[in-house]
């Protein structure tokens, strides 16, 4: 069956980006309701610092890996079947955000967000389909962004790595419903995280501050618990923002025109 179980009960959870943010309040939320995680970033020390943190620690594992690096990748996979055997859900968080305008961006800095919010993730999922073939199990789940539904001024390569990792994974769905593999995506908004820090500017450098929109921004307790849920009832199609971003997303859907209109007089940076 595609479908999780009404709790997470010894089912094992793959995160990667696990070391802060939206990564470390899904492990959280998953440990809460009885998974053994993979946790997974470059930092092996604050991977090691959130799984301490977390029920049961001892049920879970952290691996340091560049999720750019294949090989490390690789390795990854053959350490999480040496430990658990299956993979129940992989939920491909990792990613770097954009502050620029077009005319100042790089085109070094559109491949790297390409790169880790694009390439790796489609690399991994194609490193581990084999496993969730073989069960006829599991689910994926990817982090997209409503930037990635709407685009706006400053984000427009987070925007275009986010909507085709959303394109891919309904592609994905298509092809593996038949081996009772469910796929997922999740379109957090203003979420109260440091993505504003690390989201790179015109010429790949960290951005280094917060932004009003993100500081004011949901919980991550609260989106972490909401995604979960979502992702127990089978949904495939993950909205959590707050009001502002979900009448975005509504007014896209309805009249992409006017949702130009509105984009257009917006501060977003």
């Amino acid at each position: 069956m595609a479908q999780l179980e009404k709790d997470l009960q010894q089912k094992v959870v793959w995160i990667t980006g696990a070391s802060s943010g939206l990564g470390k309040a899904l492990a959280q939320e998953c440990a809460l309701r009885g998974a053994r995680l993979v946790l997974m970033a470059r930092r092996f020390d604050e991977l090691e610092n959130v799984r301490n943190g977390l029920l049961n620690a001892d049920q879970h594992v952290s691996i340091a890996a560049d999720i750019t690096n294949e090989n490390q990748v690789r390795q990854a996979y053959v350490q999480v079947l040496e430990k658990f055997g299956r993979i129940d859900c992989l939920i491909n968080n990792a990613g770097l955000s954009q502050r620029a305008l077009i005319k100042d961006t790089t085109m070094q800095t559109e491949r790297t967000i390409m790169e880790i919010d694009y390439f790796s993730q489609v690399f991994l999922t194609k490193t581990v389909l084999p496993t969730f073939i073989k069960q006829k199990s599991g689910r994926i789940a990817y982090v997209s962004s409503v930037a990635g539904l709407l685009g706006t001024q400053y984000r427009a390569s987070y925007s275009a790595a986010k909507a085709a990792i959303h394109m891919w994974a309904n592609s994905l769905r298509a092809e593996v419903a038949e081996n009772g593999i469910g796929v997922s995506v999740i379109f957090p908004g203003f979420i109260q995280t440091n993505v504003s820090f690390n989201a790179l500017d015109g010429a790949g450098q960290p951005q280094g501050h917060q932004d009003d929109a993100i500081a004011n921004g949901l919980a991550p307790n609260v989106f972490a618990k909401q995604v979960v849920n979502a992702l127990l009832a089978q949904k495939e199609y993950i909205v959590v923002a707050g009001k502002k971003e979900k009448l975005g997303v509504m007014v896209s859907r309805l009249s992409p025109k006017l949702l130009y209109k509105m984009i257009r007089k917006i501060k977003v940076k």
